[in-house]
């Protein structure tokens, strides 16, 4: 797996670019791709019309199938991770183009309208004239992300390294049954500190966290392919049931309908 730096030249053209909205170079990125850390002047929209990827900052990690995006502010260094072949979509917006927008990243719907607003100011020749027909498809684009969906693909990560720890474990081996008292002993901890501190440090409780973990590399495994039954078992399911009624409840679809 190869990590990739963004081309000077591109994050140079981007950040320095006088249009209000932009859209980025239409790229598709190979499996396992990696795009290194980095960040721009400008909030920016992430979707991939093709592919998984998963976007990640200090904050926390998305995962992002197709029919979703991540809202990106200006500032923000992220990284990026391929999962199988990506074709990548960006939009680079000025902050003063979109007042009010969110100040940390998010998941976001990408309706079917939007998809196709993306794809049409791709093909726009840059710059634009601000009394044309391109310039006011960027500004349907702005009106268009303002109302977005906010999605639950969010993993926030902790800083207290106990509950770190606990986190990468959860991480590798998602199927760890292991609970929060069984953690507690492990670390030599209180099991009200582990909660407090989960509660701090994410926002979520013990379980939650470790259910949304589940639920992201569900995610992942559904997108390559991995049959439903072998992810809940690969995630610690009792039954294929279990896991897709729990994946219906945090995304309004079930896991085959997902990626369809």
């Amino acid at each position: 797996m190869q990590t990739v730096p963004m081309s000077p030249e591109y994050l140079q053209w981007v950040d320095e670019s006088p249009m209000p909205v932009a859209a980025g170079a239409a790229i598709d990125y190979p499996i396992d791709h990696q795009i290194a850390p980095h960040s721009h002047k400008k909030n920016q929209l992430i979707c991939a019309v093709h592919g998984v990827m998963v976007v990640a900052s200090k904050s926390g990690q998305w995962i992002v199938p197709p029919t979703r995006g991540i809202w990106m502010p200006a500032g923000k260094t992220h990284w990026i991770r391929c999962i199988g072949t990506v074709h990548m979509r960006s939009l680079y917006i000025r902050p003063e183009a979109a007042p009010g927008m969110p100040m940390e990243p998010i998941a976001v719907s990408i309706s079917p309208l939007l998809r196709e607003l993306i794809l049409a100011a791709s093909q726009i020749v840059k710059p634009y004239d601000v009394d044309s027909r391109d310039a006011r498809l960027m500004r349907l684009l702005i009106d268009e992300i303002a109302i977005l969906p906010i999605l639950p693909l969010h993993l926030p990560q902790p800083v207290d390294p106990r509950i770190r720890r606990i986190c990468q474990a959860i991480s590798a081996t998602p199927d760890d049954t292991s609970t929060l008292i069984e953690w507690a002993q492990r670390l030599q901890v209180d099991p009200k500190t582990v909660q407090r501190l989960f509660s701090r440090d994410t926002g979520m409780t013990f379980g939650q966290w470790r259910q949304q973990a589940r639920l992201l590399k569900a995610l992942e495994q559904l997108a390559i392919g991995t049959k439903v039954v072998d992810v809940a078992l690969n995630l610690g399911y009792d039954s294929p049931s279990a896991f897709a009624t729990m994946f219906k409840r945090q995304f309004g679809q079930t896991p085959s309908a997902f990626f369809r």
